[in-house]
């Protein structure tokens, strides 16, 4: 009996550790030359669409129990692409919110410092919601708020844009990026 439960343990433990390489993996910042390219846009309308729990619900009862399950999945699928975009955004602009905070001027360094804080937080959010899509990619009626990603990217998006004004004033930012 006790080896079974050591052998149950176990293999939680391994799926937790390559649930966390996986997760981890998926939000690095990859290696390109400026940080300003590395910021990759994100359709914020349907990573929208993708995380509202009434969407699943109203496919929930249109559909049957296997095809929402398939349609559940692919949207998870969608939606963990999305996190993972806005978890290396928010990488890249950690980076940028440290090199500005060397900056001298008392505003620039506050907003860059407001921007770094929004940034690691939307970063711990992104991999809590990872781990969620992914379960619930294996139990599709497994409930999964990924709404605190959106919100924070969302005002993370914003402190950037300040950001990027108070640094450099001369070149107007525009907001498509994201």
């Amino acid at each position: 009996m006790t080896l079974a439960v050591s052998l149950m343990i176990a293999s939680a433990l391994s799926l937790v550790a390559i649930l966390w390489v996986t997760v981890t993996r998926g939000l690095g910042i990859p290696a390109r030359p400026s940080l300003g390219d590395q910021i990759q846009p994100l359709d914020v309308e349907a990573f929208r669409n993708l995380a509202d729990p009434a969407e699943d619900e109203y496919l929930r009862l249109r559909l049957p129990p296997s095809e929402f399950r398939k349609v559940r999945r692919t949207r998870l699928r969608a939606l963990a692409a999305y996190v993972k975009t806005a978890g290396r955004n928010a990488a890249v602009l950690i980076r940028r919110g440290q090199d500005a905070l060397t900056a001298g001027d008392a505003p620039t360094v506050e907003a860059a410092s407001q921007m770094v804080n929004q940034a690691l937080l939307l970063r711990r959010h992104a991999v809590l919601a990872l781990v969620r899509i992914y379960g619930a990619m294996g139990w599709p009626n497994l409930n999964l708020p990924a709404r605190p990603v959106l919100e924070a990217y969302l005002r993370l998006s914003g402190t950037a844009m300040l950001v990027g004004r108070l640094r450099n004033s001369a070149v107007p930012v525009r907001r498509s990026v994201w």
